[in-house]
């Protein structure tokens, strides 16, 4: 009897172990997503991580002439950025090689193109092309479910003049099977006014996979920002599933040039259903945003170029007074596995405009 009560006072240790182990296991998941960052200075970039898996890469080559997310992959690790330049991917478009990963700048600031500098390839510098240096990173915070990177960088014109200095803060935001980068971007004037006249080359852009492009059956015509066309050959459509919605309803290529508060690029990568959008915030100049969106893949808000966009009935010419500065919020969302609302994006730009 007593070696009987033994083992079952035994086993009724095993089972409270066990239950004290699945309890902890329980609690470790449920504080969500491990947000991290690997800094890799000899490589000029650092990993962003989620749960030990890589989400993008904040990267400042030299030969990219600006600072970049690259790549942005889905929860499920599906790259949604076209890989053209920085690496070769078959079936992929190789126009705009100044098109990579995700950026921010701007055509026409003070004549200097940042936009379109290295559109002749990589390390190929314009004759007026800007050149965004990475001057140093201020802050790194990983943390549960949201991480934070805080850079510095300087806006230099095409004879080494620092025009503009630029803090940002990206803050990194694991939700399910769903990605957010809010991005918080302050210009600063420096030396004198500079002036950001209106083009429709800005500002915050993202080039796409191919599969998230817009089916054409057409040659398109490509112009960059110094007017010089090319024409690249119709690609089979084969895996193209691409298509724009916009916040105002308007869908498909159409959506270039409207205003809208948010824009969706919806369509899949194989199996997987994929929902990338963009949300504009109210504090930003011109709210709500227009938007430079083509279907060959480049998915751009703009809020400087409406010369452009109103086709010469309105104009900005924004400036910048030396000493002052201005603010641009933009909130990304990758999600992965399904195609997402209206109303659910609605409540996400809800929740964007609430927190910063």
């Amino acid at each position: 009897m007593k070696l009987k009560a033994f083992f079952l006072v035994l086993i009724s240790i095993i089972f409270s172990l066990s239950g004290v182990t699945q309890s902890v296991k329980q609690v470790k998941k449920d504080k969500g997503f491990a947000i991290g960052f690997v800094n890799k200075e000899a490589e000029r970039k650092v990993d962003v991580m989620i749960d030990g898996k890589l989400f993008t890469s904040y990267c400042w080559y030299d030969n990219v002439f600006k600072p970049v997310l690259y790549p942005i992959c889905t929860s499920a690790g599906t790259e949604i950025t076209r890989s053209f330049p920085l690496k070769q991917r078959a079936g992929e478009r190789t126009d705009h090689p100044h098109q990579i990963g995700m950026w921010f700048t701007y055509g026409n600031v003070d004549r200097n193109d940042f936009w379109g500098n290295g559109s002749q390839g990589l390390g190929k510098r314009n004759a007026n092309g800007g050149t965004i240096k990475h001057v140093k990173i201020d802050r790194v915070s990983g943390g549960i479910d949201e991480g934070v990177l805080v850079t510095t960088e300087s806006w230099i014109d095409s004879t080494g003049n620092r025009l503009l200095t630029e803090n940002t803060e990206y803050h990194f935001i694991a939700k399910g099977p769903m990605r957010i980068i809010d991005r918080i971007t302050t210009l600063t004037a420096t030396g004198k006014t500079v002036y950001l006249n209106d083009t429709k080359e800005g500002m915050l852009g993202i080039r796409v996979a191919r599969q998230l492009e817009l089916p054409s059956r057409e040659d398109v015509t490509l112009t960059d920002a110094q007017g010089h066309p090319t024409t690249v050959k119709a690609l089979t459509n084969e895996g193209v599933t691409g298509n724009y919605l916009s916040s105002e309803g308007i869908n498909g290529e159409a959506v270039w040039g409207t205003r809208a508060r948010w824009m969706e690029l919806y369509g899949n990568i194989g199996n997987e259903k994929i929902s990338l959008v963009v949300c504009d915030h109210p504090g930003n100049q011109s709210y709500p945003t227009y938007w430079h969106a083509r279907g060959y893949g480049l998915f751009a808000a703009n809020p400087l170029g409406l010369k452009d966009f109103t086709k010469g009935k309105e104009d900005l010419n924004f400036s910048l007074p030396v000493g002052k500065s201005t603010t641009f919020k933009y909130r990304v969302i990758v999600n992965s596995g399904a195609h997402l609302t209206a109303a659910g994006i609605n409540a996400y730009a809800d929740d964007f405009a609430k927190k910063y």
